[in-house]
């Protein structure tokens, strides 16, 4: 019978060309992981010599491999006609009767006198998932199969789905022999996820490469509807080394809208038993999975890395019968584990335009052309080379075409759906999830597709310029200081940390406020009294969080912890929030409690706000977010810097309230840093000192305060430069009184960025750090190392 049937736990990965990579798989997790606690739901395959007795019926094989020697496999309209004859050849082919035998034996088996019993059907081909190729979601799966007639109709339409025209398209241009790749059936019980979640893990981040969080995505009801794209799951990052530190390890959540669930059928009748039905509001308005099954699926999923010793991408659900997380499908993750990390590939915006779409982004590249919004499968034959590819859902089945695409924008999908693993794999940009793209967009419009700036995807209107700029990092030169960077947006952290650096000089906490939160803290605190209009605002905001001062204080644990996870050992310096009373005027309630000021950029701002009683409140919540980042999650790589403290009176009190919360100086290896950027600061730096750790430069600040002109204004803009010699005297002071007090001395302004003459003045003043823009790092870098005096 093993001829034709292999149960599962007899199964490893030395079986990969008698079952396929997905099955040797699964039997290799039975067969080694169950004790360490990875639960993967049982079953059987079917053999490749099996396959390949099915082909040898009635000269099958031979009239397949004639159709497939004279296919052309870039006539889109040709390669449907021939995939269509194929695979209605296989399923018009009856199995031989020794096959059809041991198929209904093992099934008996697994039934185990259950004729109710549901079991998904599984492809696994013999070429697939091997660590250089991905073959996402080229052949078929079965969910909720029930009975002999129906496994033999499934396992039927599996061979066939070999030939599907995306399958036969990849082999080709993959290099793959049609007439080496053998298929098997995987038939593994159904595990009862229609009431309760499934979803997506790889054991990188899938966008830059990074090795040390699980990126997991999650959505109701069978997983289908996630690994096809068409529903916007929620989304997990969980750092790794804080996993297995015991500690609380979840660095992000992004609430997916969920609208759809798939579930079993609930009349019995012939074919594939599942149905697709909306998700009521209030269950997608909360996470499908809660931070303690975020954490269960991460420790499977390292695990299994560890067992295969690479990045793996994988497939979950859990059991809304027994409660019970259980793995369904392992497999290499083959794009972003094959990329070079000595070349350092950026693409850069040089000009805005009016943003039209916002999605999830998939890779960091850009792209544009002319949309061209496609209904079916029928219409690809429209898209040309250079075409912007705008549909509700890009399907695997579109492979063929999506390689012309200069990029991707859906409706619908997630970051790991089969055609964003496509996408990455051939190097396009998406956009995925956007919502209404098919119905904003314009069929010949001319659009930019950007996926380099963070998380959220741009599409914008024209052809902006945009320009790719390398550089190898193999042998970065020394230099005689510490680069740090400026990052403000933890969308960004894992594709940073791989630039040469020393650490974040500047977390601004303003950015995380208003990228990931949106709306004014004293609106949070007293939601219970906001205007009707308003609360409704900020209900669609706090939705999947326990209530919004959780909300307030998790989302900046989320921007935080990411900062500090994709950097850590390495400082990061975050900067309490430094928002002027106009800036926080413009958040969701703002105008409620901020007041009306002349010139907020002298106004109500930094430490001031802090000790005042009007914010303190609001200041205690940024407190307690820092201190859940270090102590709970011990990633006291974070460090805290105070801007904009008028007098040495405010900094006595301000790191005296800081202690009062829980960020003592000195207290778990807490620095406490002062933004140096008034005047005052430089001049009585010595003062200043006997209450901080060090001082961060903000040259922008110091700069206008020193030189009593607003950069902003164009009729005295000429005038703003760090350069000054009034500017340089007072960085000088700070750096010197900060050398002979032996502590720290960065900056972290916009001038060495801007001016890399600068940093090197800086560089023979003595700094211990430079912070620069990330996108200024590496040009500095190898400025400041031709400009070294050894």
């Amino acid at each position: 019978m093993e001829d034709y049937i292999i149960w599962f736990d007899h199964l490893g990965m030395s079986d990969v060309d008698r079952v396929g990579g997905k099955n040797a798989s699964l039997g290799e997790m039975i067969s080694n992981l169950a004790n360490a606690g990875v639960t993967v739901p049982g079953g059987f395959a079917t053999t490749a010599y099996a396959y390949r007795e099915f082909l040898a019926t009635d000269g099958l094989k031979d009239r397949i491999d004639e159709a497939l020697d004279a296919l052309d496999v870039n006539d889109v309209n040709e390669l449907a006609r021939v995939g269509a004859r194929i695979r209605q050849w296989v399923i018009d082919t009856p199995f031989p009767d020794v096959l059809d035998n041991a198929l209904k034996e093992a099934f008996v088996k697994i039934q185990d006198g259950n004729e109710d019993m549901a079991v998904a059907v599984r492809s696994s081909a013999t070429a697939e998932d091997l660590p250089d190729a991905s073959f996402a979601g080229q052949q078929e799966t079965f969910l909720n199969v029930v009975g002999f007639q129906q496994i033999r109709t499934s396992v039927k339409e599996v061979f066939a789905s070999l030939f599907n025209d995306r399958a036969i398209s990849y082999r080709v241009h993959h290099g793959f022999d049609h007439k080496l790749v053998a298929l098997s059936a995987g038939i593994q019980k159904m595990v009862r996820s229609e009431t309760a979640s499934s979803g997506v893990m790889f054991t990188l981040d899938t966008e830059s490469g990074f090795r040390d969080v699980v990126f997991i995505t999650s959505s109701y009801g069978l997983g289908e509807t996630v690994v096809q794209g068409a529903v916007n799951p929620d989304e997990f990052y969980v750092h790794k080394p804080t996993l297995a530190a015991g500690r609380p390890s979840v660095l992000r959540r992004n609430l997916g809208s969920k609208a759809i669930k798939m579930i079993y059928h609930t009349e019995p009748g012939e074919g594939q038993l599942v149905e697709t039905v909306k998700v009521e509001q209030e269950e997608r308005n909360r996470f499908s999975i809660t931070d303690a099954e975020v954490e269960e699926l991460a420790r499977q999923a390292m695990i299994i890395e560890k067992h295969y010793q690479r990045p793996m991408d994988i497939e979950w659900a859990k059991d809304g019968d027994d409660g019970k997380i259980y793995i369904v499908q392992a497999r290499p993750e083959t794009v972003k584990s094959r990329s070079s990390a000595n070349v350092m590939e950026r693409y850069l915006l040089k000009e805005t335009g009016k943003v039209l779409v916002e999605g999830r982004s998939i890779g960091h590249k850009i792209g544009s052309g002319p949309v061209k919004i496609i209904t079916s499968i029928n219409e690809m034959d429209r898209v040309q080379p250079g075409d912007v590819l705008v549909t509700d859902m890009t399907d695997p089945d579109w492979e063929p075409v999506m390689k012309r695409a200069a990029a991707i924008v859906t409706d619908r999908g997630g970051r790991t759906c089969h055609a964003a693993i496509i996408a990455r794999e051939l190097g396009i940009p998406a956009v995925v999830g956007c919502g209404d793209a098919t119905e904003v967009l314009k069929d010949g419009q001319a659009v930019t597709v950007s996926c380099a700036e963070g998380d959220t995807g741009m599409i914008y209107e024209g052809a902006l310029d945009f320009e790719l700029r390398e550089n190898t990092v193999d042998s970065m030169p020394n230099i005689p200081f510490k680069i740090m960077m400026n990052v403000g947006n933890p969308d960004r952290a894992f594709d940073f940390q791989a630039l040469p650096n020393e650490g974040v000089g500047l977390a601004r906490l303003e950015f995380i406020i208003n990228r990931m939160i949106g709306v004014h803290p004293k609106a949070l605190l007293n939601y219970d009294g906001l205007p009707r209009d308003i609360k409704q605002t900020v209900d669609k905001r706090i939705a999947g969080y326990a209530s919004p001062v959780d909300f307030y204080i998790d989302k900046l644990v989320e921007g935080i912890s990411t900062l500090a996870a994709a950097f850590t050992p390495k400082k990061v310096i975050v900067r309490l929030s430094d928002f002027k009373s106009n800036e926080y005027a413009n958040l969701i309630g703002g105008t409620l409690y901020e007041p009306d000021e002349e010139n907020p950029m002298l106004g109500f701002r930094g430490a001031s706000r802090y000790i005042s009683e009007t914010f303190r409140d609001c200041f205690e919540l940024e407190c307690r977010a820092l201190k859940k980042v270090r102590n709970d999650m011990g990633l006291t790589n974070v460090e805290v810097m105070v801007p904009f403290v008028r007098t040495v009176g405010e900094a006595e009190q301000v790191v005296r309230l800081l202690a009062e919360n829980g960020l003592k100086r000195g207290e778990n290896g807490l620095r406490v840093i002062m933004m140096c950027e008034l005047p005052a600061n430089a001049i009585l730096a010595e003062q200043f000192l006997e209450h901080f750790d060090g001082f961060s430069i903000g040259s922008n600040d110091l700069t206008q305060l020193t030189l009593g002109l607003d950069r902003d204004s164009g009729i005295i803009a000429h005038l703003f430069d760090e350069r000054d010699d009034a500017v340089k005297a007072l960085l000088s002071n700070a750096i010197q009184a900060c050398k002979k007090a032996g502590k720290y001395i960065g900056i972290c302004g916009q001038g060495p960025s801007d001016h890399p003459d600068l940093a090197k003045w800086l560089m023979d003043e003595g700094i211990d750090t430079v912070s620069l823009n990330p996108d200024s790092v590496l040009d500095t870098w190898f400025f400041l190392a031709d400009e070294k005096i050894d």
